[in-house]
């Protein structure tokens, strides 16, 4: 399941560093719900489902002066190794200098609304 993340999260980094306008991911519930996160923090310029083939979704890429604004995509909790993470850890994240977005019982959070819900999980990428 996970397999699919991993790829759109390296479709989107060499997107990036390809400076194209936009790019083509397989259509996943759990790659939109990702999207959605990405769109409401301005890190891509929005996602749509492509009137041709509804099987994909098209990713609008954002960039500020010409340059990515993504600069870095890491990975933190792989299928082989699981981490969480309690909000007592969370608060401890300078959640200015770096964006993460969180597993949590609640569906995908970022780290502010995790600290203003007060609810840990599992910590899948960061984003720089």
């Amino acid at each position: 399941m996970k397999n699919y993340l991993w790829n759109m999260f390296a479709n989107i980094k060499n997107g990036q560093l390809a400076k194209r306008s936009f790019i083509y991911q397989k259509r996943k519930n759990i790659c939109e719900a990702f999207l959605k996160v990405m769109w409401d923090e301005g890190f891509i310029l929005g996602y749509s489902i492509d009137s041709i083939n509804t099987n994909q979704i098209k990713i609008f890429l954002k960039y500020k002066n010409g340059k990515p604004v993504i600069n870095n995509i890491k990975t933190l909790s792989k299928p082989s190794k699981r981490i969480y993470w309690s909000i007592n850890q969370i608060w401890k994240i300078d959640s200015s200098k770096v964006f993460i977005i969180f597993s949590t019982n609640h569906g995908l959070k970022s780290i502010i609304d995790c600290k203003r819900l007060k609810i840990g999980g599992e910590p899948f990428i960061i984003i720089n």
